[in-house]
């Protein structure tokens, strides 16, 4: 199985998952293309954990603008109504529970929603976990956007993860270039498969029992894509 979509595919994809009126933390890396792809008739507002309340996607070029970057350094742009304030306050609402969605990148991410997404452990790693952890627990939902195999060709969906945890079963749902999967109480649920890749081939590339529930989900829309109020399982 080589079939896969592109990131940009991803974080489109992902983008289609938020509601209208939630706020929500794109974590460093492949996250940050989601602001891309946000709906312009829709108000979702975007928080970034350096301090600002209303960021807007990637500037067209030369229209950067050197005040105003995430928390990546990279050069963003503000919507009407955009608010700035001290690195305090931001962790203040990421710890408070005020961000509805969070979507990190991860390194593995366990059968049980256990995250790993800041050090692989390897010597000479610097380790660089940031708000992170902050994020994994105080995010009502948190969406993992991830390769699903390293460059070795080894699932990140795991068991039991064997890098260091950033938080313990706070992971709802994980979106990879094979499939997306939802966390459940009995592990990892394909709910949709992309690019032709079958449920068999899922369970031998990645070793473990995946539950289908692609034609369950068939038909679904935004609305049973996060709850604000619960965690999506």
């Amino acid at each position: 199985m080589t079939v896969q979509i592109s990131r940009q595919e991803l974080a489109k994809r992902i983008a289609a998952d938020i509601p209208e009126g939630s706020y929500v933390n794109l974590g460093i890396g492949a996250p940050t293309l989601v602001a891309n792809y946000l709906p312009e008739d829709q108000e979702i507002i975007l928080h970034t954990e350096n301090g600002m309340l209303g960021m807007g996607p990637a500037p067209e070029p030369g229209r950067v603008d050197p005040d105003l970057l995430n928390a990546g350094k990279q050069a963003v742009t503000a919507v009407a109504g955009a608010s700035y304030f001290h690195h305090a306050d931001s962790f203040g609402m990421m710890r408070g529970g005020h961000v509805d969605i969070c979507v990190l990148g991860a390194f593995q991410v366990a059968e049980n929603g256990d995250l790993a997404n800041w050090s692989t452990g390897a010597p000479g790693a610097i380790p660089a976990v940031g708000g992170a952890m902050d994020l994994a627990i105080g995010a009502k939902s948190l969406f993992v956007m991830m390769d699903l195999l390293t460059k070795q060709g080894e699932s990140k969906l795991v068991a039991t993860c064997s890098y260091p945890l950033t938080g313990l079963g706070c992971v709802s749902r994980v979106y990879t270039d094979f499939a997306v999967f939802d966390v459940t109480p009995q592990g990892f649920a394909v709910r949709e498969l992309f690019a032709g890749n079958t449920l068999r081939e899922l369970r031998e590339l990645i070793g473990l029992e995946l539950a289908d529930e692609t034609e369950v989900r068939a038909g679904v829309g935004r609305s049973a894509a996060g709850n604000r109020e619960n965690r999506v399982t």
